[in-house]
């Protein structure tokens, strides 16, 4: 293992419980490891007003990859630029195919709703768990677009852009390269920054998609699991 000089860690059920609440512990640790300047970089599935307030409530001076990747923030002489990487449009027409096709070949059997805070993201279109995520990929097997459960909400985004090749550009940015940055995650759409990073860990309430790729499995859930990680190799 490369020596660790930055954490990137997912927001949704690896810092939070699964009420969302975030863990009073990954906050210590994650400003424990700003104290020795090992920056953190959130990489998230919300959107990026959220996902940046985090980081800055966390103390979290790496940048930010938010949307599954589609919005970055990158941090260059304490400088913040903004990027939109996702084509929401390709998002947007294979929505509105799944959409008609919920109309006309099931019939509204299923529901289709959005999250609150569609109106608020720029690269890719969440919308509530009420349909199984393998019906959407195969009514959309044909769009550029892919699909993600991430426990909370299903993702459709641009195919061309993920966590993983977000994060490189963030990092990269700074000088560091990815056999540098500890990567820690819970669910799928977490499995290609985890599989970029240098070092992979996923806390114990992981998919076991994750847990499969992972080089450590915290034996703690959650936020209280990212501490455990931090502890363990860098504190």
């Amino acid at each position: 293992m490369s020596k660790i000089k930055a954490i990137a860690v997912d927001i949704d059920g690896t810092i939070t419980d699964e009420n969302r609440r975030i863990c009073i512990s990954a906050i210590e640790s994650i400003r424990g490891c700003e104290a020795i300047n090992i920056p953190t970089i959130i990489v998230s599935g919300n959107i990026f007003t959220y996902s940046n307030a985090t980081s800055i409530l966390l103390g979290a001076s790496g940048g930010v990859v938010a949307e599954n990747g589609g919005v970055i923030s990158e941090i260059h002489s304490d400088t913040q630029e903004i990027k939109v990487l996702g084509d929401i449009k390709k998002v947007k027409n294979a929505y509105n195919y799944l959409k008609s096709q919920l109309i006309n070949k099931y019939n509204n059997k299923y529901e289709l709703n959005c999250v609150d805070d569609s109106d608020s993201r720029l690269s890719e279109i969440a919308i509530y768990r009420t349909l199984d995520e393998k019906l959407i990929k195969e009514e959309l097997k044909n769009f550029d677009v892919k699909v993600y459960d991430t426990g909370f909400a299903l993702h459709i985004t641009d195919d061309q852009v993920n966590k993983g090749s977000s994060l490189e550009i963030v990092a990269k940015k700074q000088g560091l390269k990815m056999k540098e940055i500890m990567a820690i995650g819970d669910s799928e759409n977490d499995e290609e920054f985890l599989a970029n990073a240098g070092f992979k860990v996923a806390v114990a309430n992981a998919d076991s998609s994750l847990k499969d790729i992972a080089d450590y499995v915290t034996k703690e859930k959650y936020g209280d699991g990212v501490s455990e990680a931090i502890r363990k190799f860098i504190l």
